[in-house]
């Protein structure tokens, strides 16, 4: 590789910034939904319920992360047992 050319920009953005055009798009289209929230509320109820549902499905991929699949691996073949736990009380 050859040495560098030109003059380096120690002054870019920070790391993790928000670019201004990505967060001007995102606040404009947020604002189209909020206005728009009472007539895709109807547009919803007029769909057959699998349509509905698959609908929000694919709405609610850009509201709650997507989790990833966990491989565990042990050293030996036994099958390990796996405890899970559910309580009703929310304060735990």
């Amino acid at each position: 590789m050859g040495t560098f050319k030109g003059i380096q920009n120690l002054e870019g953005r920070k790391v993790g910034s928000v670019n201004r055009t990505t967060k001007e798009v995102r606040e404009s289209f947020s604002l189209l939904l909020s206005n728009n929230l009472e007539q895709m509320n109807k547009d919803l109820q007029s769909l057959e319920p699998f349509q509905r549902i698959k609908i929000l499905l694919e709405l609610s991929k850009f509201i709650i992360p997507t989790l990833r699949a966990v491989d565990v691996k042990t050293d030996n073949d036994t099958p390990t047992p796996i405890e899970i736990f559910f309580t009703t009380d929310l304060e735990k």
